[in-house]
C-alpha cells in the first residue's frame, strides 16, 4: 500500500514487507534536503538531456554533490553492510539523478565497498543505470574498484560484453578503469577486443575512450592493437581512441580501414 509522501516530495511506493527502518528514512530525507538546498535554477531540462538521465536533475554542482555524499558516508560508517544497503537502495529508488549519484557514492564507501552485499547490489543496478552519466559513474566507480580488488570477477565482466543491454556492455568497458590507470593492460585488451564490432554507438565510444587511456599508458602496444584490429574498429572508435595520438596515425588507421573494406567487397 502506498504511503503518503512528505510535503513537496514526489510520491513513492514502498512495497509491502519493505518498510524502511526509521533511521534509513531520516537519513534519506536528510540527504534529499541537502541536495535540494544546493539545487540549481529551474529550467534545467537541457542538463537532464545532456546527462542522458532517465529521471529529473536538480542541477546540483559536482563539488556540492560530492560533499553531500561524503558526509552521508561518514554518518553510516558504523552501520553493518545490510543496514547500509537499506539506505542506498532507498536513495537509488529516489526521484532525482542526484539521489542515485549519492547512492553510487555510498556503494563505493565502507561498509559496502569490498563486501559481497555491495557488489551484488551494484551488479543489479547496471541495467537500470541508463544514460552515460549514471552508467559511467557506477561502472568506473564502485564496480571498477571491486573487480580490481577481486580479479576473479573479471570473468563476470567478460560475460557482460554479450549482454542484450547495451548499457551493461558499455559498463564492462568502464569497469576496466582501475586496471587501465595502473597500466595493467592484459585484461583491458582482452575485454575491449570483444566489443570492437558492437553495433551500439555508446559502446563504440566507450571502447575508443579506454583504448585512448591505454595509449597513454603504453603507446607502442596500443598502436599495435589498433593496427591489427583496424578492420573491426568503428569510425567513432578510431576518432576517440586517437584523440591524443598524432594526426598521421589516425589518418593511417582510417586509410587502412577503407582499403580493407574495399578488399572484402571484392572491388
Amino acid at each position: 500500500m502506498a504511503r503518503r509522501a512528505e510535503p513537496h516530495e514526489p510520491r513513492r511506493v514502498v512495497a509491502a514487507g519493505r518498510r524502511r527502518p526509521a533511521w534509513v528514512e531520516r537519513e534519506r530525507r536528510r540527504v534529499l534536503r541537502e541536495l535540494r538546498a544546493g539545487a540549481g535554477p529551474s529550467g534545467i531540462a537541457s542538463l537532464q538531456s545532456y546527462l542522458g538521465s532517465p529521471v529529473p536533475v536538480l542541477g546540483v554542482s559536482v563539488p556540492y554533490l560530492r560533499r553531500v555524499g561524503s558526509a552521508a558516508a561518514h554518518r553510516i560508517q558504523g552501520r553493518s553492510p545490510q543496514e547500509a544497503r537499506a539506505l542506498v537502495r532507498s536513495l537509488w529508488e529516489g526521484a532525482s539523478f542526484e539521489e542515485k549519484e549519492v547512492a553510487i557514492e555510498l556503494l563505493g564507501r565502507p561498509p559496502l565497498i569490498d563486501h559481497e552485499v555491495g557488489w551484488r547490489l551494484g551488479v543489479r543496478w547496471v541495467d537500470a543505470a541508463t544514460g552515460w552519466a549514471l552508467s559511467d559513474s557506477l561502472a568506473s566507480g564502485p564496480i571498477a574498484t571491486e573487480v580490481a580488488a577481486h580479479p576473479e570477477r573479471f570473468a563476470e565482466l567478460l560475460r557482460w560484453t554479450s549482454s542484450k543491454n547495451f548499457w551493461r556492455r558499455r559498463a564492462s568497458a568502464y569497469a576496466l578503469r582501475a586496471w587501465v590507470l595502473a597500466g595493467e593492460l592484459d585484461r583491458p585488451f582482452a575485454l575491449l577486443s570483444r566489443l570492437l564490432e558492437d553495433p551500439e554507438r555508446w559502446v563504440q565510444r566507450a571502447v575508443g575512450t579506454w583504448l585512448r587511456e591505454c595509449w597513454k599508458k603504453d603507446r607502442a602496444r596500443t598502436e599495435r592493437f589498433l593496427r591489427r584490429e583496424v578492420r573491426r574498429l568503428a569510425p567513432v572508435t578510431i576518432t576517440v581512441a586517437t584523440e591524443r595520438a598524432p594526426k598521421s596515425f589516425r589518418e593511417e588507421l582510417r586509410r587502412s580501414k577503407g582499403r580493407r573494406r574495399v578488399e572484402r567487397r571484392g572491388y
